[in-house]
């Protein structure tokens, strides 16, 4: 018969004594752990390392940077944790010019504002002075001529803001391919088409067509254009019918044609 050692009471209670000696310190240890980190968190709200120290606007080309800190109403002493990023998107979208907004926390002091802005679809000439224009119709306060980059078109002849804002909504919505494309417009109305204007575009052609509709009609340029000698260039007369090309030769033969006639 095989015997069981016995381990008496006295023997355990040392044993005993040092686990729970050690769960009571691990307790401490916790405890106290957890008292510093609020200590910490209490301290640091209230101390001016929560404040916010930087802000991060991005996505502006043409709204000031000051204006979209004076919307957030971010100040030096405005209180990081305390930043409420969907009341302050709402303020920021409230910019006639902001189409959308993103505020977000990036620890441990920064406020990142991402910023949408209607776009700028080219430059209006009006009286030599040069203003940017928006999809909207909007103009921008002047800007120098030397500032003018070829990614939007230099807008000419507009003497009635009703179809400047009606051309900045169709060239907005023209393809960006397309767009690119078109280096300046010109608005030449007669008395039957007070919509009419002609597109000098970069690869030597010439566009006449309409203010209206025109993202539909010139967004068949690319394939109209495949269909064309690559030497010759002309008039491109482009409307919801279809589109007849008129070498520049022929046009001007056409022109001293008409002008002899009227004499």
């Amino acid at each position: 018969m095989v015997q069981k050692r016995v381990v008496s009471i006295e023997d355990r209670i040392p044993k005993l004594k040092n686990e729970r000696r050690k769960k009571a310190n691990r307790k401490l240890i916790f405890y106290l752990l957890i008292f510093f980190v609020l200590i910490f968190i209490v301290v640091y709200l209230q101390s001016p390392m929560s404040y916010v120290k930087n802000v991060k606007v991005t996505g502006l080309n043409w709204v000031e940077r000051e204006e979209i800190i004076q919307l957030s109403e971010i100040e030096k002493n405005t209180n990081f944790w305390g930043v409420n990023s969907n009341g302050m998107e709402q303020a920021i979208i409230s910019h006639p010019q902001v189409t959308a907004v993103d505020v977000s926390k990036s620890f441990p002091n920064t406020i990142v504002i991402e910023i949408d802005e209607l776009s700028h679809i080219g430059y209006v000439d009006i009286d030599d002075k040069l203003h940017p224009i928006l999809e909207n119709g909007d103009l921008l306060t002047e800007v120098n001529w030397s500032t003018v980059t070829g990614d939007v078109p230099l807008i000419l002849g507009f003497e009635d803001d009703h179809y400047l804002q009606e051309l900045s909504e169709e060239i907005a919505s023209l393809s960006t391919y397309v767009s690119v494309l078109i280096s300046e417009v010109h608005w030449i109305p007669s008395d039957s088409n007070p919509y009419k204007i002609k597109l000098y575009m970069t690869d030597g052609q010439q566009v006449e067509s309409s203010i209206r509709n025109l993202s539909s009609t010139l967004n068949s340029y690319p394939s109209i254009v495949t269909q064309l000698d690559p030497k010759s260039e002309g008039v491109i007369k482009i409307d919801e019918s279809g589109a007849v090309f008129t070498p520049y030769k022929v046009e001007e033969q056409e022109e001293d044609m008409v002008e002899e006639d009227e004499e």
